[in-house]
């Protein structure tokens, strides 16, 4: 039944009545709903925000990228067993040169000793009384800084004659150039420092890389040699992980050729590296291929997942807070039943009694909903001013949390507003 503007609004005025004459109970009834919606909306900010900086550090490694090891993230994500995974043979510099010397789709090809992780080494490094924390230490070739595009600060990469020749050059991360050069204002380049006993000269230095979620989680702390400098100061040297399995630090990454896709380089990539281990036409692979891409089909998941968890939070906050608005309407409508029976008595239909409570409760929630994105949003400015921690305040979690709140307000004050509406108006005219 249609219900005139005129009615619309005094029932609206009525409703906005009702909540400024009672303070208190309209503000302990939004409570649930605040919380809910500031959850929501604060850390839908956050979540956003680290989301947008994990794919920019994702985006910096390359889109053409491919790394080949032994096993990565993806065996994890598709539920491999590590018993399993530890059963594969390792990845030797050998297969970095066979797919060198075969791949016809490869325009460059890196080999990386040392990543994080077990077998990884960390040292200090020491320029005259400085010196650092343990930082990583990187076996690679000339091709690195072509493969993972870290801008550099100054100075240059080492080429491939010093990489031949066993050469002791270094490449500095920024965390390593910030601690030992940076606040004295020396030149690095052309400079000797000491990695762990062995003494190195700096040809250039890295670039700040990003920071997944504005945190430095250690990204630039790093140094890189050659990969033969490495072989012989360091050894690439296996770690035991269990009485029949070991893990040594190493990884392959490769550039395709230019007009030459992802997908054509990757199988070319899998036709050698399965003829190396000698696999049969009905035996998986025993080593991982991994790209941007893959590290992001991976991210969402983890995303999705950690925004479904929030949400499954936050409804339960919004459930608690519609239970209250159910609870104290059914005790607005007992305390207000003589108002009704008068409203009845005067021709108030049931649908207009149903509407005005109605309209009681969802103004409620959704003045509920607005203090929450105020706050929310307030909490996410807060936290980014104070750590640069990124957020982002997309218009959708405005709507969402807006709609949640109205929607709790409606379905909770379902009960009440029925409750209210057949009331007879005799039994409502008498009650005291």
């Amino acid at each position: 039944m249609a219900i005139r503007f005129g009615l619309v609004r005094e029932v609206i005025v009525m409703a906005f009545e009702t909540v400024r004459t009672n303070k208190m109970r309209s503000g302990l009834t939004v409570l649930g709903v605040v919380i809910g919606i500031t959850s929501i909306v604060g850390m839908t900010a956050l979540i956003r925000g680290f989301d947008e900086s994990v794919r920019d550090l994702f985006r910096a490694i390359g889109p053409n990228t491919i790394f080949v090891q032994r096993f990565g993230i993806s065996s994890f994500a598709n539920g491999a067993e590590i018993r399993d995974l530890l059963k594969r043979p390792t990845l030797t510099v050998s297969d970095a040169r066979a797919i060198e010397d075969q791949a016809q789709t490869i325009q460059l090809v890196d080999v990386q000793l040392g990543g994080g992780g077990p077998g990884s080494v960390q040292q200090r490094v020491y320029y005259g009384n400085q010196k650092t924390k343990p930082l990583i230490v990187f076996g690679t070739t000339e091709n690195f800084a072509e493969g993972t595009r870290i801008p550099v600060l100054v100075g240059r990469f080492f080429n491939g004659t010093e990489v031949q020749f066993r050469k002791s050059v270094a490449m500095l991360g920024n965390t390593a150039y910030q601690l030992l050069f940076a606040p004295s204002g020396i030149d690095p380049v052309g400079k000797t420092v000491r990695i762990g006993n062995e003494r190195f000269e700096v040809v250039g230095v890295f670039d700040k890389r990003p920071a997944a979620g504005g945190f430095n989680l250690g990204q630039d702390d790093f140094v890189v040699i050659p990969y033969t400098a490495y072989e012989r100061v360091f050894g690439l040297k296996a770690v035991r992980i269990s009485r029949t399995a070991v893990f040594v630090p190493i990884q392959i990454a490769v550039i395709p050729r230019d007009g030459v896709t992802q997908e054509q380089a990757m199988a070319d990539l899998e036709r050698i590296m399965r003829g190396r281990h000698g696999l049969k036409l009905d035996q998986p692979d025993d080593f991982d291929l991994l790209t941007q891409d893959a590290f992001l089909k991976i991210w969402d998941r983890i995303s999705q997942a950690t925004f479904f968890a929030l949400i499954v939070i936050s409804s339960i906050a919004l459930m608690v807070g519609g239970i209250g608005v159910m609870a104290i309407m059914s005790i607005s409508v007992t305390e207000r039943t003589r108002e009704i029976g008068i409203r009845k008595a005067l021709g108030a239909r049931r649908v207009e009694i149903l509407f005005q409570f109605l309209m009681e409760a969802a103004f409620l929630t959704s003045l509920g909903g607005v203090l929450g994105i105020a706050l929310g949003s307030a909490i996410g400015w807060v936290i980014h001013f104070v750590s640069g921690f990124p957020i982002s305040l997309p218009w959708w979690s405005f709507a969402i949390g807006l709609g949640f709140s109205a929607s709790v307000g409606i379905f909770f004050g379902m009960y009440p507003a029925f409750k209210a509406s057949r009331l007879d108006p005799i039994d409502a005219l008498r009650y005291e």
